[in-house]
């Protein structure tokens, strides 16, 4: 594999060791939402949706709440449906095309108003100027007492939590991807700051990652 050629982000179909993995972070993440998602009726969007297993999984949970799947890439739309026939989940829409780079994509959402917006799992493997995409992107499209939830593994004031994340990070520096990498939790919140989105909570979670939530004002 060439330095220039990026290498699959999971294998397919999905070995048992990622779908457990996969099944783990999900159940964590989940229990978060339980406790802060609302408890009437609202819609929530999930940046970079990918395969579609983590929003339907969810949806399933939340059968008075509307979740929205997006992401840049089109060609992952149909296994995005496909999961939403399987669970017969009534409350997923169809996916929408939206690339946190290019505003113009973002046109798809006027007029609308999400009380959640989550994102799992990105930015080990997307630059951090995807940052800037997302909280403007949020900051348009959020309600006001809305929440954006960002999971996965980060440093910490430029340190590695853990020696597993700083072994996972060397292994995704070994791809020689220039965007891939662990990010910190500083520069995403910087970023935040910039378009007036503050950090209201980090939360510990399983397997060394955390939760950041972000709200307005």
């Amino acid at each position: 594999m060439s330095a220039l050629e990026k290498p699959a982000l999971d294998p397919h179909p999905l070995s048992s060791y990622v779908a457990w993995a996969g099944d783990r972070n999900r159940d964590a993440i989940l229990e978060v939402f339980k406790q802060r998602l609302p408890n009437s009726e609202g819609q929530i969007l999930e940046f970079a949706s990918g395969s579609g297993m983590h929003i339907n999984y969810f949806a399933s949970h939340f059968q008075h709440l509307s979740f929205q799947p997006s992401d840049m890439n089109e060609e992952v739309f149909e296994n995005i449906r496909q999961l939403t026939q399987q669970t017969q989940a009534q409350n997923v829409q169809p996916p929408i095309k939206l690339d946190l780079t290019q505003p113009q994509t973002w046109s798809v959402l006027t007029g609308k108003k999400f009380d959640a917006i989550f994102c799992i799992n990105i930015f080990q493997v997307a630059p951090i100027s995807v940052a800037d995409g997302m909280m403007n992107c949020t900051v348009n499209y959020l309600s006001a007492n809305g929440s954006l939830f960002i999971y996965g593994p980060f440093k910490v004031d430029g340190k590695y939590t853990t020696p597993s994340n700083e072994e996972f990070d060397r292994t995704l520096l070994s791809y020689k991807v220039p965007e891939w990498g662990l990010k910190d939790i500083a520069d995403i919140t910087n970023t935040a700051q910039k378009y007036g989105l503050k950090l209201k909570e980090i939360i510990d979670m399983p397997a060394n990652n955390f939760t950041l939530v972000y709200s307005l004002g």
